[in-house]
């Protein structure tokens, strides 16, 4: 049994030296994300109404394509930051890099396939 408090079981263990950088990434994509996710709706909802040619000519010109492109990269790359610091928070050993791993693969498959699917419908 072991009688030391948690400062001293704290002690010397340090610290991981991410959590501001993290913590500045987060802020960064947060505020993009406030910028561009209004003029994506607005951007988005422009499109709804017409038949599948004019949506489809719509999102061929370049100010939608790029709007829907730069909002789902800035998404989903938000999404993967905060979805690792939750893995590495609650998930421990092997079970944690293949999580990562996992998590890493899914998130960029998400953004090909959606530039992907931009891209036919732009070109």
């Amino acid at each position: 049994m072991s009688y030391l408090t948690d400062r001293k079981r704290a002690q010397g263990m340090g610290s991981g030296r991410q959590g501001t950088t993290h913590h500045w990434h987060m802020m960064i994509s947060s505020v993009a994300l406030i910028v561009m996710t209004p003029i994506f709706i607005l951007v988005f909802g422009a499109g709804f109404g017409g038949t599948y040619e004019e949506v489809l000519a719509y999102f061929g010109r370049p100010f939608p394509a790029i709007v829907t492109g730069l909002t789902l990269i800035a998404a989903v790359v938000h999404f993967t930051s905060e979805a690792k610091e939750a893995v590495e928070d609650y998930v421990h050993g092997a079970a944690q890099k293949l999580t990562l791993i996992g998590l890493t693969i899914f998130c960029y498959t998400l953004i090909a396939v959606g530039l992907f699917a931009l891209a036919r419908i732009a070109l």
